[in-house]
């Protein structure tokens, strides 16, 4: 039966926040059992944010979470990195507003964590099982969840671009076999260098580069060293159904199927998930059935941590 994990010491990362262009340091620290993902910033220290989708507040082009007037932005590359890790208790400080980019994918956050280890908590992982379908749909896009044994992610991109249009735009991931680490870390964010002029006008994107996401113009692919994946594009899209389901405050059981879903719809099929308990169950590796209420989805916890 598999334990939860933490880290086994602190991590700490220092980066450019992609939307607000501010310098940050995020320090991710080890927490006990059943503590959940939790946040902090560093000029707030008794306010802690659990990792929840209840508490998400902004889902523009980024999932920001939010108690009163405290936000911390930016968080699905590093929750993407905590569930590909089997992290399932952490402190995250961050001294401003926004998680750092790093280079755009969650592999800086993978090979930290990795470099200095997790342990064992003393306490089961617990899994949301699925045992229905749950679908949710935003104009075009749809986000599904289905029943599944493991946890599979299927993803169609749909970007109407002549230099997207080079490239595959739909990705069948079965993480039994499949390798997060391998597969999908290293998958960076992206854009048209046409559309940044009209996201830094919003204040969105105002610490983008090359260093940090893939600048694509109308003849290809700008970064000098090309692209990591083939289908780069497709599997960052992955990477943030990740970190954004992982917000459910525990790992799934479930197949993901989405199509052109991005961080708002991704939530509301979040939320849609918490609205309907008789969908799901909560099991151990083994699939026994968990009876616990005080698990993390039944909890958002906005104060100082216990």
């Amino acid at each position: 039966m598999k334990q939860q994990h933490t880290l086994a010491e602190t991590v700490d990362a220092i980066g450019i926040g992609v939307h607000t262009g501010e310098r940050s340091r995020v320090s991710i620290r080890p927490a006990p059992a059943n503590f959940g993902i939790q946040f902090v910033r560093d000029d707030f220290p008794n306010t802690f944010i659990r990792a929840s989708a209840a508490h998400v507040s902004d889902t523009t082009l980024s999932t920001t979470i939010r108690y009163n007037d405290i936000e911390i932005s930016t968080i699905e590359h590093l929750m993407s990195a905590l569930w590909g890790l089997e992290v399932d208790n952490a402190i995250v400080h961050v001294t401003g507003e926004e998680v750092p980019i790093m280079d755009g994918s969650a592999e800086g956050f993978v090979n930290l964590i990795m470099m200095h280890g997790v342990k064992e908590c003393d306490g089961i992982r617990k899994f949301l099982k699925i045992n229905r379908d749950i679908t949710v749909t935003q104009g075009d896009a749809v986000a599904a969840l289905r029943p599944f044994n493991g946890f599979k992610v299927g993803y169609t991109f749909v970007k109407y671009h002549h230099v997207f249009n080079r490239y595959p735009k739909h990705v069948e991931l079965d993480f039994s076999v499949d390798s997060y680490i391998d597969d999908v870390c290293k998958a960076r964010s992206f854009g048209l260098a046409s559309e940044l002029d009209e996201a830094r006008s919003v204040n969105r994107c105002l610490g983008s580069s090359m260093e940090n996401a893939i600048g694509i113009d109308d003849k290809g692919v700008m970064n000098p060293e090309g692209l990591r994946y083939k289908d780069e594009f497709v599997k960052h899209k992955v990477l943030d159904v990740i970190g954004d389901l992982y917000l459910l405050g525990m790992p799934l059981l479930a197949e993901f199927e989405g199509y052109m879903s991005g961080h708002a719809l991704n939530n509301k099929l979040v939320r849609a998930v918490l609205r309907t308990p008789e969908a799901w169950t909560i099991v151990d590796s083994e699939g026994n059935e968990i009876i616990d209420e005080e698990n993390a989805i039944f909890r958002p916890h906005h104060s100082r941590a216990d």
